[in-house]
């Protein structure tokens, strides 16, 4: 991906799954200002986010220190541009399943206050752009791998995986790895050994992240007929292989002290927030093992401490060439 990936906002409305989605007032669609929060709403906002937290500090790591601000401004913009664009073609391929899902159904294609055809316009005018914007401005490469980006998601995610395998997030997870080599290349021009380790950190860190969102929504996800790990095995299961990645993770994460030379600052980081996240993850198999089942489980739990790994590991990442 992101990857870069997959985690929009919850809604814990009391509607049931499967319900139709509410009426939207007409006075809502013909607002101006309505009408800009939707197609803002198509970009997925959170999930961007989420994606630049892995951008950023990677530009100072390949940097050495401070990056230039004009390249990391303009970075930003255009890998903001380039997951929109990718999250609202995603939008409009899934609005039939959005319109089904508690968590999706107040998206703007699921409350009809943006037409499919001008959704699927925006996310290709988004995607150009920001292609473009990048070549012209930052690095050729890096709007190969941004393109790239944008192509997977929609293509290989979208439209291959997300209704046909539960390795679906797996592999589709590509996408929402892309941001950590795009902000490399915007600084370096190429690639090397580094951004690929933490190419490696999103890309499995993206599974327990997503299996344990899915496992609090998994009748959403059943009712959508979208295979999500939960929807087709057992919670027993689902956390045993959300175990196994998580470890995966932390070892990947301390692979990048001696591979890019960091700092203790970094090591120190990477040890205490692999120790609180594998301790999460042991919790989740402790409870399953004792007969704990459903909500009971508490798998949310894991999802927002994941978020909070994630962007303390990136932050450690960026601090630490500040250190040296």
């Amino acid at each position: 991906m992101t990857v870069l990936s997959n985690k929009p906002g919850v809604d814990l409305g009391e509607q049931a799954p499967g319900a139709p989605a509410a009426p939207v007032a007409t006075a809502e669609r013909r607002s101006f200002g309505a009408s800009v929060r939707a197609y803002v709403a198509l970009t997925k906002p959170r999930v961007i986010e989420l994606l630049l937290i892995t951008t950023i500090p990677v530009m100072f790591l390949a940097a050495g220190g401070v990056p230039p601000l004009r390249t990391v401004l303009l970075t930003f913009a255009f890998g903001a541009m380039s997951a929109g664009a990718a999250n609202a073609v995603n939008c409009y391929i899934d609005r039939d399943i959005d319109a089904k899902m508690r968590r999706t159904r107040r998206r703007p294609l699921a409350r009809a206050q943006v037409t499919p055809a001008r959704a699927l316009v925006f996310g290709i005018t988004l995607g150009v752009a920001s292609t473009a914007g990048f070549a012209l401005t930052v690095d050729v490469f890096a709007a190969a791998l941004s393109l790239f980006a944008i192509l997977f998601y929609i293509f290989v995610y979208s439209l291959l995986l997300k209704r046909r395998t539960s390795q679906n997030v797996v592999w589709g997870g590509i996408a929402g790895c892309m941001p950590v080599l795009i902000g490399w290349a915007a600084i370096t021009h190429g690639l090397s050994l580094t951004p690929f380790v933490l190419f490696g950190v999103v890309f499995l860190w993206t599974p327990p992240h997503t299996w344990t969102l899915a496992m609090r929504y998994r009748e959403d996800y059943a009712v959508a007929k979208v295979p999500m790990l939960p929807v087709v095995a057992t919670e027993r299961r689902v956390v045993i292989e959300s175990l196994v990645y998580t470890y995966a993770t932390v070892l990947c994460s301390l692979a990048l002290w001696p591979v890019a030379g960091m700092g203790p600052v970094y090591g120190a980081v990477a040890v205490v927030l692999g120790l609180a996240f594998l301790a999460e993850g042991h919790r989740l198999l402790r409870d399953v093992l004792a007969g704990v089942t459903g909500v009971h489980l508490r798998p949310m739990r894991f999802f927002h401490l994941s978020n909070v790994y994630l962007a303390l590991l990136f932050a450690a990442v960026a601090v630490d060439p500040l250190l040296r």
